[in-house]
């Protein structure tokens, strides 16, 4: 089975990087899988300061594997999905999102629950749950916490597209940046993040998210429950297939 999510170490960052370009980096139950495991690697690994979480490709992430969804139950993906939230938000090390495409629907989990998100000035984000029959019930829990109530109301219920500048302004993205620069900002945040202390890190960090955790912890099961029966039901799933035949 080739590997869809890779873990690499040098210069203290562990650098992970989804390459599942078929489905656009879904959040098939391989990838997620993958992607929990390099975490944990990473955050074991003594010689990693720093986690850095990036795309092989042009698409960050295309949101929930639809066809995997379309066939199953999605109860053990959507729970895995807020254990990767967790994991993110509760890891001792500085994570590091790198955005250079799009970034649709359960992709979205991940870019919240980073403690920083550099974008380049054409990426695009869309929560298209509702044009699924679906809710964006998992990735609430750390989205939450980032965006304005306002934002989040529209941008939750409309499903619209919008743009790496307003994902800044509304608390998504950390920086935007102009297209191909995006590896030298990288670079300026890792050169910062080198300075700080391992100690510092970890207690800075259970600062931060304190609340997000708590989020997660108290509603996670009853998230990861709703999003399964939303993704179970007939009218879901006529959305699902409706949308597999028209990309198909």
């Amino acid at each position: 089975m080739t590997e869809l999510v890779h873990l690499d170490v040098a210069d203290g960052v562990a650098t992970i990087t989804l390459d599942s370009e078929h489905n656009r980096n879904a959040l098939s139950r391989q990838l997620v899988t993958e992607l929990g495991a390099h975490l944990e690697a990473a955050e074991a690994d003594a010689d990693a300061k720093v986690i850095v979480l990036r795309s092989a490709h042009r698409v960050f992430c295309s949101g929930a594997d639809l066809s995997e969804a379309a066939e199953g139950s999605m109860q053990q993906g959507a729970a895995t999905l807020i254990d990767l939230q967790r994991r993110l938000a509760t890891s001792a090390k500085p994570v590091v999102v790198v955005l250079g495409g799009p970034v649709r629907a359960g992709g979205l989990g991940l870019v919240g629950a980073a403690d920083i998100v550099l974008a380049t000035r054409p990426v695009t984000f869309a929560l298209t749950e509702v044009r699924l029959a679906l809710a964006p019930a998992v990735i609430s829990a750390s989205l939450l916490p980032r965006l304005s109530p306002r934002a989040a109301s529209e941008l939750f219920l409309t499903g619209r597209k919008f743009d790496a500048a307003e994902a800044a302004e509304i608390g998504l993205v950390t920086r935007v940046v102009e297209d191909g620069e995006l590896d030298a900002a990288l670079q300026s945040v890792l050169a910062d993040l080198s300075l700080g202390y391992p100690q510092g890190f970890r207690e800075t960090k259970a600062l931060l998210n304190h609340d997000l955790v708590e989020r997660i912890d108290r509603l996670g099961d009853q998230l990861a429950e709703q999003s399964a029966r939303l993704f179970g039901s007939d009218e879901a799933r006529e959305a699902m297939l409706a949308f597999l035949s028209r990309k198909g």
